[in-house]
């Protein structure tokens, strides 16, 4: 079992190499256009404080985190985009204490869940470690946005084992977001680490497989690569069509990246 304990750190750690990236960058940077169409660096921040805002509401408050869910009438993306409104014009000082602040609640609300209790969420109930490997997964991708409008690379850790398997769970999600029926069959998985490991899911026989470099895989899972650009390979039919939809959370895709499109951002 996944321990939440663990889960935590990591997601607190990953938190820390994002601000680190905002902590002192000029005020006109914030409005920095980003990669994704229409979001600059606020936008990315707010959208963050706002997830683990209602992360936080989720694990401490479960009713009112119902509540308000019930009141999106199930278009949570709308609800997510609004709530950008509150954070992106504040003054970036401002902003980064917003982003501090309901970031440390979230993570301190979730660490206080026990392992064994689920924890209410967009769609179904998640255990807490699972949720928390969302919010490295959030991290993961707006974080990357970032860097790639700051022009500044990431240090990689196996931290990322955390998304890689979150991503694995939810292989179903890039089927689902284009309408598409899941093929009945389990992929293999068999990814290299930054340390150097290999991680494996899915039964060793499968026909269906997916091999490669473990931050490639991230990135193709948040879609913030495309998969030209990645040291993945897909060998079967299935592999190889999931290879271009992969996603790893809920709702549309969005347009993704184009490849090339970052091929003078140093990896």
């Amino acid at each position: 079992m996944m321990e939440l304990e663990d889960v935590i750190s990591d997601l607190a750690a990953e938190g820390q190499e994002v601000d680190k990236m905002v902590a002192d960058i000029h005020p006109a940077t914030w409005t920095l256009a980003t990669p994704a169409p229409g979001w600059s660096i606020a936008h990315q921040i707010g959208h963050l404080a706002f997830i683990f805002r209602i992360a936080g509401l989720a694990a401490s408050d479960p009713e009112s985190f119902r509540g308000q869910m019930s009141q999106l009438g199930g278009d949570f993306d709308a609800a997510v985009n609004s709530a950008l409104a509150e954070y992106v014009d504040l003054p970036a000082g401002t902003l980064l204490d917003r982003w501090r602040a309901e970031r440390d609640r979230g993570i301190t609300a979730l660490a206080a869940v026990p392992q064994d209790q689920p924890v209410p969420w967009l769609v179904n109930p998640l255990p807490p470690a699972v949720l928390a490997c969302a919010g490295m997964m959030e991290l993961f991708g707006h974080g990357q946005d970032i860097a790639d409008a700051l022009g500044v690379r990431r240090e990689r850790t196996d931290r990322i084992g955390h998304i890689v398997g979150f991503a694995v769970r939810t292989w179903e999600f890039g089927y689902q977001a284009r309408g598409l029926t899941p093929p009945d069959v389990e992929f293999r998985f068999e990814l290299t680490a930054p340390s150097g490991a290999v991680w494996t899911f899915g039964p060793a026989e499968s026909s269906e497989r997916i091999t490669g470099d473990a931050v490639d895989f991230c990135l193709l899972v948040t879609r913030r690569r495309h998969r030209d650009d990645l040291a993945l390979t897909a060998t079967g039919a299935q592999a190889d069509h999931w290879l271009g939809i992969a996603q790893a959370y809920r709702g549309p895709a969005g347009p993704g990246r184009s490849p090339g499109q970052f091929a003078h951002i140093p990896r």
